[in-house]
């Protein structure tokens, strides 16, 4: 009953979906130096794992940065051809190989993730994974965002700010159903594991890299609200560098 009545609820509420939020956030400028810019630093001749390279966008970037090689890595088959097709585009595919698994003996300097530690089923999975992927003394650099308690960490079930968390799941799961093909049965079918910030920095320290940076970065307009009791939900992004700590 209580179902029901929330999604005629969010039926009227938005019977679109919602704006997609992120679409220019990064129009005109590098992704990377906007996320990484202060940790990134010169990846000349470098070996770079792009982890959830998506559609190739970064990977293109590393490589005009000087990367030796770069391993763009996605389990979406889709992103990959798109990926190749920005190689090609820009000149760089020479520099770039793409799959959908890390090739076997991999040993690199860096790796990023970009916009997916909200999504993976283990991420403590994905960092022993990343772990393994890079050599010692090697660094990974982790970004993403909205994390879940955001106003709109729910992605497209966040019909309005914060609506992820103020209506039941069944009803949002049911609302969704009406405006995609999927039908996913949960938020973690959906792809989404409502990843906080307080999860991500547990699961960081309980791996085996050394923390060496990892930032709250709050929402620009609600800068002034943000601090340590609120910054669940009023940040925007992620980000963090750890490292391989050499033998």
């Amino acid at each position: 009953m209580l179902t029901s009545v929330q999604y005629e609820l969010l039926r009227r509420i938005r019977p679109t979906d919602p704006p997609y939020l992120a679409a220019s956030a990064y129009e005109g400028r590098s992704k990377l130096d906007a996320l990484f810019g202060h940790v990134i630093g010169d990846i000349s001749g470098q070996t770079v794992v792009d982890f959830g390279c998506g559609d190739g966008l970064e990977a293109v970037d590393l490589a005009r940065r000087g990367a030796k090689k770069v391993y763009g890595i996605d389990t979406n088959a889709a992103c990959l051809e798109m990926a190749r097709w920005q190689a090609n585009h820009a000149g760089v595919a020479h520099a770039i190989e793409l799959s959908g698994e890390a090739p076997a003996g991999l040993s690199a300097d860096l790796a990023i993730s970009v916009d997916s530690f909200e999504h993976y089923s283990d991420p403590a999975a994905i960092l022993r994974l990343l772990y393994e992927l890079l050599r010692p003394g090697g660094v990974l650099l982790v970004s993403f965002g909205p994390p879940w308690r955001h106003p709109y960490g729910g992605h497209l079930f966040s019909v309005y700010p914060w609506a992820h968390l103020l209506f039941s799941e069944a009803a949002l799961v049911r609302w969704r159903d009406g405006r995609r093909d999927d039908r996913p049965g949960s938020f973690e079918e959906a792809g989404l594991n409502r990843m906080t910030v307080k999860r991500f920095e547990q699961l960081a320290h309980e791996s085996s890299f050394a923390v060496e940076v990892l930032d709250a970065v709050p929402i620009r307009r609600a800068r002034r609200l943000h601090n340590r009791l609120t910054r669940e939900f009023f940040t925007s992004t992620v980000r963090a560098r750890l490292a391989k700590r050499a033998r």
